[in-house]
């Protein structure tokens, strides 16, 4: 059961959920600049090691819908310690991986602690704050998602360049550790709980339904989008995702309750969501490849090149998150959209010679972009909801969040590998006299440009998606008028 509001401080709760949100985020984060190092010590392809992050991403996209079962079922306390001791456990498979398979494992069993906290904390969020001071409190949570992927790579080039990156694993180990002994004795419960039934036939849906569509996009850069392997993954992930959705939609007690999507911000929100995401996750992926594969510049160097961004990223994020409560998502959405628009661009024509500040000032704009987008939008749809439906709102919008990240890495990294064979072909053609290491690496580059220029579509998409949002004014108008009746009916 709930404790009483007046019993919850609400400081110390954020604090410690925060802190696990950001050990989180920071473990499925921490690796991006370490695949190329990763790709020759276990001597795997890009597509191969991409999954070390889709991997993490698809089992959050597939467990965040149960979370919304979860949060029903246990107190705030359980969920969070039992998250926290799964995050544990995948860091310590991790440490001690002997290879590749094993890593993989462990970064799977973290993700399974990772994908109940970020849906656990907005939940907690929605229930202890109003709607006035949401976006104030979103955007802390916005905090402690953007810095973690601030110092990550930056450590993660640290500790490789002088150590092992087992050591990216051991040193989380304590950390870890002393928020579970905090949550232990300081987190109280903020909901109420009941005994709701767990549809496993919905679960094997979606699992099924989203596992083929990223085993087709990710085998698509070794087989070709025509192989019949290819075509039967993203096939068999389709039929199955179309009957999870259908099995959600006429479902009494759904494990993921669709009919949020009914609300318009909502819908609109989602699919902004799903496109940024998209654009964020295959830019951690595309330009650490760039700079360590085609330009030969240390993990560190790398992550020295984002730190700016991401510090500037992190320090936006609550002032943002104070600019949404009083202007709402839609200028401040638009301003962000016009400055990754314009970032994503600045990349579509990268060579052997783009200079370190041009890479480190563009990137600096891409993620004050992304301040703007990331818990405004968010914020956004799930105050649209009504209070019953905040549960499965937070699960949709962690679910699509997630997804779009794993597919995103999965279809950038494919285009890039096809796009990368395709250069080669031409440049052998065009008679140049290139060594093999001058025609991998301009073949690389071009392939790189390509895929930027495919993200660029995707920015001038989500801009034009985003002139149709509603405005402050209308936002209001609309949660008054819905208030507590139209949505909620559906979860009766």
């Amino acid at each position: 059961m709930s404790q009483p509001e007046k019993q919850i401080n609400n400081g110390i709760l954020l604090t410690i959920m925060l802190i696990g949100c950001f050990l989180s985020v920071l473990n499925q984060t921490i690796l991006n600049v370490a695949l190329p190092d990763l790709m020759k010590e276990f001597k795997i392809t890009a597509t191969t090691v991409q999954w070390l992050s889709t991997g993490f991403m698809l089992v959050n996209g597939i467990l965040v819908p149960v979370t919304a079962f979860l949060m029903k079922r246990f107190t705030t306390r359980q969920l969070f310690i039992s998250s926290m001791s799964l995050l544990l456990i995948g860091t310590f498979v991790s440490a001690i991986a002997p290879g590749f398979e094993l890593l993989l494992t462990g970064r799977l069993i973290q993700a399974a602690g990772a994908g109940i906290i970020m849906p656990l904390l907005m939940m907690v969020v929605l229930s202890v704050f109003p709607p006035e001071r949401r976006g104030t409190a979103m955007g802390m949570i916005g905090l402690s998602i953007i810095f973690a992927p601030a110092i990550g790579p930056v450590l993660a080039g640290f500790v490789i360049e002088h150590y092992s990156w087992r050591w990216l694993f051991i040193g989380m180990l304590p950390l870890i550790i002393v928020i579970i002994l905090l949550a232990l004795k300081f987190l109280v419960n903020v909901s109420e709980t009941s005994r709701p039934k767990l549809d496993i036939i919905s679960i094997i849906l979606s699992t099924i339904g989203f596992g083929g569509i990223l085993f087709g996009l990710s085998s698509a850069g070794d087989h070709g989008w025509g192989s019949a392997k290819v075509l039967l993954y993203l096939g068999v992930g389709i039929i199955f995702l179309i009957a999870f959705c259908w099995r959600q939609l006429t479902s009494a007690d759904p494990l993921l309750n669709l009919q949020v999507f009914k609300e318009k911000m909502f819908t609109i929100t989602s699919i902004i969501l799903t496109l940024y995401t998209m654009i964020m996750y295959a830019d951690m992926i595309l330009l650490p490849l760039y700079l360590q594969t085609s330009r030969g510049f240390s993990v560190l160097d790398t992550g020295l090149l984002l730190l700016p961004g991401a510090v500037i990223n992190a320090i936006m994020s609550p002032i943002t998150g104070r600019l949404f409560d009083k202007f709402g998502a839609k200028p401040l959405a638009l301003i962000g959209l016009c400055l990754i628009t314009y970032a994503t661009w600045d990349v579509t024509h990268l060579s052997d010679t783009t200079s370190f500040t041009f890479l480190m000032v563009r990137t600096i704009i891409l993620r004050i972009g992304l301040s703007f987008l990331t818990m405004p939008i968010n914020t956004a749809g799930l105050n649209a909801l009504p209070k019953k439906l905040n549960a499965h709102g937070t699960a949709v919008s962690n679910t699509v969040r997630q997804l779009a990240g794993a597919m995103g890495t999965a279809l950038v990294v494919t285009y890039l590998t096809t796009r990368t064979k395709s250069h080669v072909t031409e440049l052998m053609e065009s008679g140049q006299v290139l060594s093999q290491s001058q025609l991998l690496k301009e073949a690389s580059i071009l392939g790189t440009n390509d895929a930027y220029f495919f993200m660029l579509i995707l920015a001038v998409i989500t801009f034009i998606l985003t002139v149709f949002m509603p405005n402050k004014k209308a936002a209001e108008d609309q949660r008054k008028t819905i208030g507590e009746g139209k949505l909620e009916t559906s979860t009766k």
